[in-house]
């Protein structure tokens, strides 16, 4: 069974905010806006282990920002680029842009949330 994911109209500026202000969660947005398609969350290399990697999943999934699958014993990841950009035009580009000129998350500087 997929996890829920609200609607579009459901998506809540607070939530995707939220979503997008953890250096990590940003950097998962970043690969899967360069992604070619949905991406495992093997793929998806992090300096944080796995239990914290499934909890910014979670977070990106619940806020709106990232969809997911269920393939047999596999998790795939993509952005929900269309509803976000449709709810709130603009935000994911600008959010996208000024995390450019940030450096990757460093496991020793990062912090969790």
């Amino acid at each position: 069974m997929d996890p829920h994911h609200p609607t579009r109209d459901e998506l809540e500026l607070v939530d995707v905010l939220h979503a997008l202000s953890d250096p990590v969660r940003l950097q998962i947005v970043r690969i899967l806006d360069q992604a070619d398609g949905a991406v495992a969350c093997g793929q998806v290399a992090l300096p944080v282990g796995k239990s914290t990697t499934s909890h910014h999943f979670k977070v990106l999934r619940e806020a709106g920002v990232a969809r997911c699958r269920d393939e047999g014993t596999r998790r795939y990841h993509s952005l929900r680029r269309d509803d976000l950009d449709a709810r709130f035009p603009g935000l994911l580009d600008t959010v996208l842009r000024a995390a450019e000129n940030e450096p990757p998350v460093d496991r020793a500087h990062s912090r969790s949330s």
